[in-house]
C-alpha cells in the first residue's frame, strides 16, 4: 500500500476527511518551498500537491500562472523541485503529489523522473494534460517505482470515461468541481457533488475535489460528499501576499489552519 493509500485508509478508519493544499515549487523561492511542505504538514494537511513550474499552464488561472512565472524566473525546474522534496523528507513523511504538465516531465525523461521522484520521496504524480487513453507507458513506469498515477475527472466526462479514469488511477481521483481553470470562486459548483456521486457508483477509490475551493466553508461543503478538499489558488495567493515577510512560513501555516472547518461532519 502506498503512503497516499495509507493516508486515506486512516481517514476512513477515523471517519475523517482530508485537506490537500497546493503550492507552486519555487515560489517565492525553492528553499522556502521545503519549509512550506513541513509547515503545511504540521498545519493538518493530509497530502500536499506540489506544482512543477511550467511556461504554459493552460489549466491554471492567473494566480498560479504568476507563481509559475516567478519560479521559472529563478531557474526552478524538475531537479530543483525534487531536491526540495528530499530536504523536506528529513522532517515529514506526509504524502506528496507532484502536480505537473507533461512537457517538463517528458523532457526530464520518464524513467529517470520516476526513479528520481521515488528517491526524493514523491508518492504520486498528477499530469494535468495527459489523458488516460494515452498514458499506458507513463502508468507502467510510475507503478514500477511504486508511485501512484492520479488523473483528473471532469463534470463533462461520460460514465464510460469516468470508468476508464478510475481503472487507470491509483491513490485517489481528483474530481474537478467545474469546467475551466483553477482559481478562487465565491461558491462551490453544484456540479462537484453530482460528479462525486457518479464516481462513487464506479469506484471505491478516494475522491478529492478541487478547483475553486478557497474558504473553510467550501472545505466543509466538500467534506459532506467527498474524501478530501484541494485548496490551491487561495494558498498560492497568500504566499504571494506575504512574500518578503520574515515569518511567511508560519503565517501561511496559520492561513492553512484557517481553511479547516472547526468540526468534522457525520460520515
Amino acid at each position: 500500500m502506498t503512503r497516499i493509500a495509507e493516508s486515506f485508509a486512516r481517514l476512513r478508519r477515523e471517519r475523517r476527511r482530508g485537506f490537500i493544499p497546493f503550492i507552486t515549487a519555487g515560489d517565492p523561492d525553492i528553499g522556502t518551498t521545503g519549509e512550506l511542505i513541513v509547515e503545511l504538514a504540521r498545519a493538518g494537511a493530509t497530502c500536499i500537491e506540489l506544482g512543477v513550474p511550467f511556461s504554459d499552464p493552460v489549466a491554471d488561472g492567473p494566480v498560479i500562472q504568476r507563481a509559475s512565472e516567478r519560479a521559472l524566473a529563478q531557474g526552478v525546474g524538475v531537479d530543483e523541485v525534487l531536491q526540495a522534496v528530499a530536504r523536506a523528507r528529513k522532517e515529514t513523511d506526509l504524502p506528496i503529489v507532484l502536480f505537473s504538465y507533461y512537457n517538463p516531465l517528458l523532457q526530464y525523461g520518464l524513467e529517470r523522473l520516476a526513479q528520481d521522484a521515488r528517491a526524493a520521496g514523491i508518492d504520486g504524480v498528477l499530469v494535468t494534460d495527459l489523458v488516460p487513453e494515452e498514458a499506458a507507458e507513463w502508468i507502467e513506469v510510475l507503478h514500477a517505482h511504486e508511485l501512484d498515477s492520479i488523473f483528473l475527472a471532469a463534470p463533462t466526462s461520460t460514465d464510460e470515461r469516468l470508468r476508464l479514469i478510475a481503472a487507470k488511477t491509483s491513490g485517489f481521483i481528483y474530481a474537478v468541481s467545474r469546467t475551466g481553470v483553477t482559481g478562487e470562486r465565491a461558491e462551490v459548483s453544484a456540479q462537484a457533488a453530482r460528479l462525486v456521486a457518479r464516481l462513487r457508483r464506479l469506484t471505491d477509490l478516494p475522491i478529492a475535489v478541487g478547483f475553486g475551493i478557497s474558504r473553510a466553508e467550501h472545505v466543509a461543503e466538500v467534506w459532506q460528499y467527498a474524501d478530501a478538499a484541494v485548496v490551491g489558488s487561495s494558498v498560492v495567493a497568500e504566499i504571494a501576499r506575504l512574500t518578503g515577510a520574515p515569518d511567511l512560513v508560519r503565517r501561511v501555516g496559520a492561513f492553512a489552519r484557517s481553511l479547516l472547518p472547526t468540526s468534522e461532519l457525520p460520515r
